[in-house]
């Protein structure tokens, strides 16, 4: 009979779904021996009828229909409750319910007591016959669990041998026929054989189903792969179409405005400094594009030193301050002295695209950039008066081109910036939260927690294999 097996579930380790199978493989067969043994019993009842005392017979007969009505309650159970379960639930109805089948090999063990030296020698043939059938009738239905075939078997033979001994020490003092003693040793061998076939059938079972494990396994590692590799390139087309476009409009406008200064050179006050804009603008994709191609191809480098925090904010204050007084805004710094474990370059780049993208979105006010010490871990807050960032995108805009929908100001972005310094961050192992209401502005917190250059490197690793893996 085939089984029906169920899929490998990522929390089960492959013992534990192995195991599950087996028990799942048993019950499927064990409904075969089942039906078997109910139809024997009628038949050892007619071959034994007027052989020994009718009492003793039906009583064993009762005993006999009460167990396997009991089994077969069981086995339907089981195919109403567990029968689709998992590992766990198979391994639970086994704890529960294992105990039926040893003793239903006791009750068929005792049929002996009732032919054994007491019934005519073919009708003790037919019983004998009928019992070396269902031991080796449970070698094929219980092989898939170890625990029961073992079970089964040893109860059988024990409770054969126990009788026979018992027979042969009360009523012949161990002095009866020699038939007996080769019969007894026959049952010992017989017994033993089969225990030595059933385990070695089980370990055909168990290789199968490890097989199919690590099959199934190995199918959807190769589906993620696959899903991974398509994602991978759906995100490399977005990327390309998304810069194209981004770079398209600044290229357009110097394209128009060179014309316009070829056939207008009276204007080049006014047309200069909109040119100087659109470089600019190109100039900043391409940083951008550049700083994402390192990343993503794993050539960045890190060097792991210590960074002064008062250079470090200084030379932030004079690349940035410029910018925020063409905009009409306040650029303001707090320094609290001291150094922090970390790569200069890519730290500075960090706080720039933050500090950038503060003075970007903010049309009032003015811009705030502070170092403390919080718990003894510096940190450094970028705090504006912006226009602030709404909670259901306060995730997304960690996303490389994405760009807050109806926010002004992100018509002239390219949705690199953020998604860049989450990398960073990432990679630098320097934790960034993000405080904001809409409407009054927004703080990005940078924790310099101390950089661990072999970590780091791991980190950078993780980062191109996993190109999406922005939270």
């Amino acid at each position: 009979m085939k089984v029906e097996t169920t899929a490998p579930v990522h929390s089960q380790t492959e013992a534990q779904w192995v195991d599950g199978e087996l028990i799942r493989s048993l019950m499927s067969n064990a409904k075969t021996s089942q039906y078997a043994s109910l139809l024997l019993i009628p038949v050892v009842f007619g071959v034994l009828v007027g052989d020994v005392l009718l009492f003793e017979l039906l009583l064993w007969v009762v005993a006999a229909s009460a167990v396997s009505g009991y089994r077969l309650w069981s086995m339907l159970a089981y195919a109403r409750d567990r029968a689709h379960s998992d590992a766990a639930g198979q391994l639970e109805f086994m704890r529960r319910n294992g105990f039926i089948w040893p003793l239903g090999a006791c009750v068929w063990g005792l049929t002996s007591a009732l032919h054994f030296d007491r019934a005519p020698v073919p009708d003790q043939f037919i019983c004998w016959l009928i019992l070396a059938g269902l031991a080796m009738f449970s070698i094929n239905t219980f092989s898939a669990h170890l625990r029961t075939m073992e079970g089964y078997l040893n109860v059988l033979a024990v409770s054969l041998v126990s009788v026979m001994l018992w027979r042969m020490v009360a009523t012949y003092g161990l002095k009866g026929p020699v038939y007996q003693y080769w019969l007894l040793v026959l049952v010992v061998i017989f017994w033993q054989l089969l225990l030595q076939a059933g385990r070695r059938l089980h370990g055909t079972h168990r290789r199968n189903f490890e097989l199919q494990f690590r099959n199934a396994q190995l199918i959807d590692s190769l589906k993620r792969q696959t899903q991974a590799a398509l994602d991978a390139v759906e995100i490399k087309n977005r990327f390309l179409a998304s810069a194209a476009h981004d770079i398209r409009q600044p290229v357009h406008a110097l394209g128009l405005y060179a014309d316009w200064l070829g056939s207008e050179p009276e204007l080049v006050r006014e047309i200069a400094p909109k040119i100087v804009e659109s470089t600019k603008a190109v100039n900043a994709l391409f940083d951008s594009l550049f700083d994402l191609a390192r990343l993503d191809s794993g050539k960045i480098r890190l060097s792991i030193e210590p960074v002064n925090m008062r250079q470090l904010q200084g030379d932030l204050e004079l690349q940035y301050r410029p910018v925020a007084q063409a905009k009409g805004l306040a650029l303001r710094v707090r320094i609290a002295p001291g150094s922090v474990m970390s790569d200069h370059i890519l730290l500075q780049r960090t706080l720039g695209n933050l500090i950038s993208n503060a003075i970007k979105y903010t049309a009032k006010g003015g811009v705030l950039v502070a170092s403390r010490r919080r718990g003894g871990v510096m940190c450094i807050e970028v705090w504006d008066t912006g226009m602030g960032i709404a909670p259901q995108y306060q995730r997304e805009i960690f996303r490389e081109f994405y760009k807050v929908p109806s926010h002004g100001g992100t018509e002239d972005g390219f949705g690199l910036g953020l998604y860049i310094v989450a990398r960073l961050t990432r990679i630098l192992g320097h934790p960034l939260e993000l405080s904001s209401r809409p409407g009054r502005g927004s703080m990005f917190r940078l924790v310099l927690q101390p950089t661990d250059p072999v970590q780091a490197a791991e980190r950078a690793a993780a980062s191109v294999a996993q190109l999406a893996s922005i939270p």
